[in-house]
């Protein structure tokens, strides 16, 4: 008997169960199905009734579904029980973490913070420099955008170790996807305007998955896309940076592998060895650096200082040597002071300029959210500590909306400041401040200083800091754990290679998400037997010492039975009785009597789910098989009640545990013997 837990709560222990009942079917009950059956001797065990969940409203339980999607960490959890002006103090806290902390702010923090800040900021100079022109802009352009998004993540963000600034594959896709329609050296003024505008809707986009809560579909996003993606990236970027490597003038604007090698070896009349060595001494001196700092975390400011150092004895030497060095390729004048407000550069013109920029600004919008992100959420459970992504998401989306209006391209936390940021031992997002101002310093008064630096110093950086992109070790271990992630990664390494950046990661989106559809429409079926001497049933094939049981097929599914998988699931547990059959006449064994369907991990069942079990049941009984339920889980219970699929398990039909429904039903065929 199927019956409310009220009902059940009314009914004495020793009444009789789902499949021992003799009373009659009461129509007008609405909570209750009751199944009329014969007396048959009460076995020597209990049988438990599989219940109906409480009822609940179709509005409650939507409204329950849309609270787990969108507010699954329940925020408004901390307003409870607190008065008004605690809500008040705690609704400015939420908004604006900043004064989570600083209330309580002190020298000693303080002093860590500013430690911190400095060593950041000796990377982000050099990295705002090369992350600019990788990006086809100005190099004032990338050290403003280690101003002005800093200030804002300070009083926004909520991780404490997030270095915040523009990112090498960022920037990289950013010049890749403009290129195809805007020339950096024709159109300049256009060009920049691009790059503003596409900030700007990377901002809008990222702020408003944050303020929707949408950022779930990142998620689409999985480790083996993006693993094959940043390798992809990191690849072309380092071949993009031959250029600067070899001294060449004359290059392509086109990024992938065969154009630009082409590019490099039409045009070997301009190599210049001198260049190449030089780029090549400091490559090796950069990579050491990072060598050193990766085997010994404690000497983290050798790598952090490393580029900086190298593009102050680069300058040096070419200022010094200015007649040997006079053909080397240099950044040239650099005016002090900080640029204008860029708002009214923006460009909202309908046409395909606009398309170009907002296609840029969610794709680049993307990519640096998902690293933002992963980067705070990585140095947030080193030091025990959560931050919410959504928040992350605002604060993200805010501080390029804002950058997009000052001067600033895409930007977000990147992995090689944070990690030097935590290393240096940062305490709070004030690190960040200490870094801007550092970086304000430079823009107001140290700008003339990188006239002498060469471009090939640059390259060196810049291929140093994105070789580490190139993750080889998850690779070999998607290949032993995953073959479909494996292809993921491999086609978005390729497609960014050899075709674009969102040709290549569209591909791997889509393998990904035939990845999810393939184990959607063709879910795991198995075969249970039980342990000897205990009452625990699992597969045949993963345990050696399960037991088939006599006249039993024993069955169970993983997976949601629903329109996607239910015609591939009938014919699935059909072949399963076919081959059970076989074998039992090869073996010749005691023939098959009953087929058990365990739906302990079918989380939900639809109209086609539900035909497919009636369907089942026909044909079954057609082979003279029963065909049994055992444990259908509480939304799948109601959706049974609603279809009238219970009434045709009435009698020995439906089972709270595979043991139960193995005892009684053996039970009933022993008592049912003349």
């Amino acid at each position: 008997m199927v019956e409310s837990p009220k009902q059940l709560a009314q009914e004495s222990p020793s009444a009789n169960n789902f499949n021992n009942n003799s009373e009659e079917l009461d129509n007008k009950s609405a909570d209750s199905i009751i199944i009329t059956t014969e007396t048959i001797p009460k076995p020597p065990y209990e049988i438990h009734k599989v219940c109906l969940p409480p009822y609940t409203t179709t509005v409650r339980k939507l409204k329950h579904r849309l609270f787990e999607i969108f507010f699954s960490d329940d925020p408004l959890s901390i307003f409870r029980n607190h008065s008004f002006c605690r809500k008040v103090d705690l609704g400015v806290r939420c908004v604006f973490p900043v004064f989570q902390w600083l209330p309580s702010y002190n020298f000693k923090l303080f002093g860590s913070d500013l430690i911190s800040g400095i060593t950041i900021a000796s990377l982000a100079i050099p990295q705002g420099i090369n992350y600019a022109s990788l990006a086809n802009l100005p190099p004032k352009i990338g050290l403003y955008s280690s101003f002005v998004p800093p200030l804002i993540y300070s009083v926004l963000g909520s991780s404490r170790h997030l270095a915040v600034g523009p990112t090498s594959s960022a920037s990289l896709v950013m010049a890749m996807m403009l290129s195809q329609m805007v020339s950096f050296i024709n159109e300049p003024v256009l060009h920049l305007k691009l790059t503003f505008t596409a900030t700007f809707f990377a901002g809008l986009f990222q702020a408003s998955l944050g303020l929707f809560r949408l950022g779930f579909i990142l998620d689409f996003l999985s480790k083996a896309t993006l693993t094959g993606f940043m390798a992809g990236v990191s690849i072309i970027v380092s071949l993009q940076q031959l250029k600067g490597l070899l001294g060449m003038t004359h290059f392509t604007n086109q990024m992938q592998v065969v154009p630009v090698l082409t590019s490099v070896f039409r045009h070997r009349q301009e190599w210049s060895a001198k260049i190449f060595i030089m780029g090549i001494i400091f490559l090796v001196l950069l990579l050491t650096a990072k060598q050193i700092s990766k085997k010994k975390p404690k000497l983290f400011w050798i790598s952090a200082a490393a580029p900086l150092i190298s593009v102050v004895v680069s300058t040096l030497l070419v200022f010094l040597l200015k007649s040997k060095f006079e053909d080397v390729p240099k950044i040239g004048w650099l005016q002090k002071g900080l640029n204008p407000p860029s708002s009214n550069m923006l460009y909202f013109k309908h046409g395909p300029y606009l398309s170009l920029a907002i296609e840029t600004g969610i794709v680049t919008g993307i990519l640096s959210l998902t690293e933002g992100i992963a980067v705070g959420r990585t140095f947030a459970s080193q030091q025990n500590y959560q931050i919410d992504g959504n928040k992350e998401m605002i604060a993200i989306g805010v501080m390029n909306i804002v950058g997009s209006c000052c001067s600033c391209f895409v930007t977000t936390g990147t992995f090689s400041r944070s990690a030097v940021n935590y290393n240096a031992g940062a305490k709070t997002a004030f690190s960040n401040v200490v870094m801007a101002l550092a970086v304000l310093v430079t823009l107001l008064f140290l700008m003339p200083l990188f006239h002498y630096t060469p471009n090939v110093t640059l390259a060196a950086i810049i291929i140093a800091a994105v070789v580490g992109l190139v993750d080889y070790k998850t690779v070999i271990n998607l290949w032993k754990l995953d073959k479909l992630d494996f292809l993921a990664c491999w086609c978005s390494f390729l497609g960014v290679l050899f075709i674009s950046v969102q040709i290549g990661l569209a591909i791997a989106v889509g393998v990904s998400v035939f990845k999810i559809i393939l184990h959607v429409t063709r879910p795991n079926t198995v075969v249970l037997g039980n342990i000897p001497g205990t009452h625990i049933y699992q597969s045949l094939h993963r345990y050696e010492n399960t037991t088939r049981v006599s006249s039993f097929l024993i069955l169970s599914i993983e997976s949601p039975i629903f329109f996607a998988n239910s015609t591939y699931l009938q014919e699935r547990i059909l072949r399963w009785v076919r081959e059970e059959e076989e074998r039992i006449i090869e073996d010749t064994e005691e023939r098959l009597k009953c087929v058990i369907l365990d739906m302990t991990a079918v989380t939900a069942i639809d109209g086609s789910g539900i035909d497919i079990i009636s369907e089942l049941r026909e044909k079954l009984e057609k082979k003279a098989l029963q065909f049994v339920l055992v444990n259908p889980l509480g939304n799948v219970m109601e959706t049974l009640q609603c279809s009238k699929v219970l009434d045709l398990f009435q009698f020995k039909g439906l089972y709270l545990t595979v043991e139960e429904a193995v005892a009684d039903i053996s039970s009933y065929w022993e008592h049912s013997i003349p």
